[in-house]
């Protein structure tokens, strides 16, 4: 069986977009997913129930619809969006709801002993949540957070649906064009197995890195 049934140009180029979605989907939704956690603990009511609201949409809402309510359903409303930036944005929002969770699970299980710590030491909320909670909530959340990584690479193979020329639609389109669909899905599978491996190592070595500093 002829695994190249992808031409490797292709397969290469195709394994960079999905990896670029992905990662910059991730970073993206990294930060918003800190500012939302940030929201569900405030005190202020109003913010709290934004993202309440905000995580229970994103969470409770197919991926693949989201998708295609941005590129298909935005221009509805006047605005168009290019298919990668649609991929990147409905990425970013699914991610940060998920990511959300994760940074306020890892916050919720700091010590209440660090925050009195840090507010007798007269630290603002800024600097107590970037020096002392935060990189805390971190190394408590990284396991959650690495497979919420390894989740959304696969998860990018969705931007198919918009045309976005990733590993899934290049496997696809090789498929069709020479009816070998099993050899063309086996390497797109593989392609998107040596992502997330390469991931899933990189995960184990920063958790045992992030171990020792805390040792």
């Amino acid at each position: 069986m002829d695994f190249l049934a992808l031409p490797l140009p292709a397969l290469l180029q195709g394994l960079a977009v999905t990896f670029f979605l992905g990662l910059a989907s991730f970073v993206l939704g990294s930060g918003l997913g800190a500012v939302v956690a940030l929201a569900r603990i405030s005190a202020v009511l109003p913010l709290r129930l934004a993202a309440v609201a905000y995580v229970s949409v994103f969470r409770g809402t197919p991926l693949l619809i989201q998708i295609m309510l941005v590129y298909f359903g935005l221009p509805q409303l006047g605005v168009r969006i290019p298919p990668i930036p649609s991929a990147i944005l409905t990425f970013t929002l699914y991610s940060g709801a998920y990511l959300s969770e994760n940074f306020r699970g890892g916050i919720l299980a700091v010590d209440k002993g660090q925050w009195e710590a840090a507010n007798s030491m007269g630290l603002t909320y800024r600097r107590m949540l970037g020096r002392i909670i935060f990189p805390q909530a971190i190394r408590t959340a990284l396991p959650a957070i690495g497979n919420r990584f390894i989740a959304l690479m696969k998860d990018t193979s969705l931007a198919s649906a918009i045309t976005v020329v990733e590993l899934t639609r290049v496997a696809e389109s090789a498929g069709s064009s020479s009816f070998r669909y099993v050899e063309a899905f086996v390497a797109a599978a593989a392609g998107y197995w040596l992502i997330n491996t390469a991931l899933s190592l990189g995960q184990a070595a920063l958790e045992r890195r992030m171990g020792r500093a805390y040792a």
